[in-house]
């Protein structure tokens, strides 16, 4: 029994991966199930199994990548082991170029939802759920921004709430740009001196 459910898990994650690399080569709208079963070595009965619908198997795509994140957001934002808070964001940020970039999973789902997907019909939805991410981003900077404030870090005309949305701003311009800069002529090689001039536009 253990051995037909560590199967079935493996068969998902296949599943998953395939998806991922179809999504990423063809775009979300012109990729069918059928695409994807040929490219995990499945019956599209195979992938019926584990998802209802292509967008569950984007979903699962997506959280997959997005659930580690997220748990790495908060230990770099909220672990408290930086003395400045400041400090705290440029690693936030640092953290996530470096995960785009070193883990190909993650760059390609980053492509695909920021690039590759229309956010119509039954994929509507996934723009309230995106939306509801940001908000959470901008909850835990602004908890971090306020610790600088009370920390006499943040500059005075600065609010917290102003400075994380500042943040959030800068971060998906960011990404939009390091994902179509392909061939690193526009933005990658000054990724790191951005982010220390962000963060430094923060400080009192």
């Amino acid at each position: 029994m253990r051995r037909t459910k560590a199967e079935s898990e493996q068969t998902r994650r296949r599943i998953v991966a395939a998806a991922r690399r179809v999504f990423a080569r063809r775009g979300v709208t012109r990729s069918t199930l059928d695409h994807v079963a040929d490219a995990a070595g499945v019956t599209r009965g195979a992938i019926y199994w584990h998802f209802d619908n292509k967008l569950a198997l984007f979903e699962a795509m997506r959280e997959l990548v997005s659930l580690p994140l997220v748990d790495r957001i908060d230990f770099t934002l909220l672990n408290g082991t930086h003395a400045d808070p400041l400090d705290a964001v440029e690693g936030f940020l640092r953290e996530l170029v470096l995960s785009m970039e070193s883990d190909r999973a993650t760059r390609e789902t980053f492509e695909i939802t920021l690039l590759k997907c229309e956010y119509v019909d039954e994929f509507e939805p996934e723009l309230k759920r995106q939306v509801k991410r940001s908000h959470e981003l901008l909850d835990k900077l602004r908890a971090t921004y306020a610790r600088a404030q009370r920390a006499g870090t943040l500059r005075k005309d600065l609010s917290p709430d102003m400075a994380a949305l500042e943040t959030c701003v800068f971060t998906t311009g960011l990404f939009r740009l390091c994902l179509i800069d392909r061939a690193g002529s526009l933005i990658r090689k000054r990724v790191d001196p951005l982010i220390v001039a962000h963060v430094r536009t923060r400080r009192a």
